[in-house]
Order: C-alpha cells, then structure tokens, then sequence
C-alpha cells in the first residue's frame, strides 16, 4: 500500500515551517549568548551534522562535483552570505524582543520574490501580482509612518532570505549538498571571529554549561532538518500549495510574539500586517489561478 504523496507532501511541509515557526522559542533560550557566537555554533554543527548524513546517504560524490564548477561554488558562497547575515538579524531580533518584526519581514518575503522575479528575472507581472505588491508597498509606508523610520529588521530579513532564495534556485544543487556548502562558505568567518574573540578570554565554541552547548549543538541539526523537509514537500506538492504552507511560519512566529513574549502589537502596526494579509492573499489566489490554468 503506496502512501499519497500529496499528503506526504503536506506532512513534510508541515513539519519544515513547523520548526521554523518554533525557531523563536528555541532561540529565547539563548538568550543571553551574542548572536554571532550561536551563529558560529549553528554553522559549525550543521555543517558537521550535514557531513554526516552525506556520508550516511553516500552522496559525497554530488559535493566534490560543486568543486569542478567555480560558477556554482560562488553562487553558494554568495547563498552563504545572504543566509549567514538573515540568521544572524533573526537571532539578534529574538534576543531583543523584536520578533514581531522578523514575522513582518518574513511574510513580505514572498512580495519579495514578485519584485526580484520582475527586478532580475525580468519576469511580466500580471495584474493581481502587481496589486499585491502595491499593498506591500502601502504596508511598508504605513511602517514608516508609524515608526518614523524604516523598519529595517524587516525589511533586511525579508530582502535577505528573497535573494537567498532567488540565487539558490538558479544553482541546480540538491539541498543536502548545497547546505554543507554553504554552512562550508560560512566557517572562515566564524572561525576568525572565534579567534578574535579567545583573544579577549571569551570561548565562542563550547563555553557555558552543558544545557547551552547541548542547545548550540541543537541548532546546527534544526537548522538541517527543515531544509530537508522542505526539499521533500517541494518534489510532492505544486508550488500553489507550498505557497500557501509558506504563511505558517510567520503566522507561528506573530503568534509566538504576541501571545508568549508578550511583545506590544501597536494598532498602527496591525494596520501594516492587515495590508501585506491583504496582499498575500491576492498573491496566492495569482498563483492557484496560474497553476489551475496555465497560461494566465
């Protein structure tokens, strides 16, 4: 008896924005390290994690073969950058209580892709795409208003993970290979920072109690786990229903802010995520109707 592979689809999809979605409560507990030392350790462990399950999977042959293609391992490293610096503006804003705003930004992120699809892809956008973007664009001057000042947490996240996703998918990579690769890309820097830091006395890796390095070590392997689960939803489900999975991770993110930090939620401020609700509904209502009926 074959499992449906639509609903395996949803399964895997659940469980990768599921954990993304509880990342801020995972990270609270980290409270109290500087977010680039959980970066280092985040990069650090996934990178051993994802060894592992290559040489487990027997898959090392697809890594050495990113070697031979200078093109592809400078697009990852660039991947790397952008992933790197949206990681460690997402940890610094759990740290700060700012996790409101990392869910503002993530769910302009697929607003995000319309603009760079249009942008660098020069893809035409149709009408119902283009309303969507101008309620993003409504929510972002409404942010401005509000807050007298760009709202630059959200508005790097969501520009950061846009790009990141763009770059990533013009690298024909499996996701398993492509995330040592990057978390690869990103070890220099840690590393010299790790360096530069046991200069002043201060231990980056495995400094704090067991619970902390247990946690550190933790994220390298969350951080593997819903990619993977990501990757399996992608090749079981159309891209208008990965689409609408998308919205569960910063709606789990809101909720988390508002309801277990506690963080303040500004009437002006519902105004800006009632727009961008707004136009990620138009948005994915575009993206059922260009599946259902190609060519529209």
């Amino acid at each position: 008896m074959h499992a449906n592979p639509r609903l395996a689809g949803i399964g895997f999809g659940l469980l990768a924005y599921g954990i993304w979605g509880f990342f801020p409560l995972y990270f609270r507990q980290l409270a109290d390290v500087p977010p680039m030392d959980i970066l280092s350790n985040r990069a650090a462990w996934a990178c051993v994690f994802v060894g592992l399950l290559l040489t487990v999977r027997r898959q090392w042959g697809r890594v050495v073969a990113v070697f031979r293609v200078p093109r592809q391992l400078a697009m990852l490293a660039l991947a790397a950058l952008l992933v790197g610096s949206n990681w460690l503006v997402f940890l610094w804003a759990v740290a700060n209580g700012q996790v409101v705003a990392s869910s503002l930004g993530y769910f302009l992120t697929p607003l995000v892709n319309i603009l760079l699809a249009l942008l660098v892809l020069k893809e035409r956008l149709n009408r119902l795409e283009w309303l969507s973007v101008a309620l993003a664009l409504a929510a972002l001057a409404n942010e401005i208003v509000a807050l007298g000042s760009l709202p630059w947490v959200s508005l790097f996240l969501a520009a950061t993970f846009g790009s990141y996703g763009l770059v990533r998918k013009q690298v024909p990579v499996d996701a398993i290979s492509g995330l040592w690769l990057e978390t690869l890309a990103m070890l220099p820097v840690c590393l010299l920072y790790a360096l530069w830091m046991g200069q002043s006395g201060h231990a980056v890796f495995g400094s704090g109690g067991w619970s902390t390095v247990a946690l550190l070590a933790g994220a390298g392997v969350l951080t593997a786990l819903p990619l993977m689960a990501f990757a399996a939803a992608t090749q079981r489900l159309d891209l208008a229903t990965v689409g609408m999975l998308m919205y569960i991770n910063p709606t789990l993110q809101f909720a988390t802010a508002i309801w277990i930090f506690g963080e303040p939620l500004q009437p002006v401020r519902l105004v800006s995520f009632a727009l961008i609700w707004a136009g990620l509904a138009v948005f994915s209502f575009s993206l059922w109707r260009k599946v259902r009926r190609p060519g529209v």
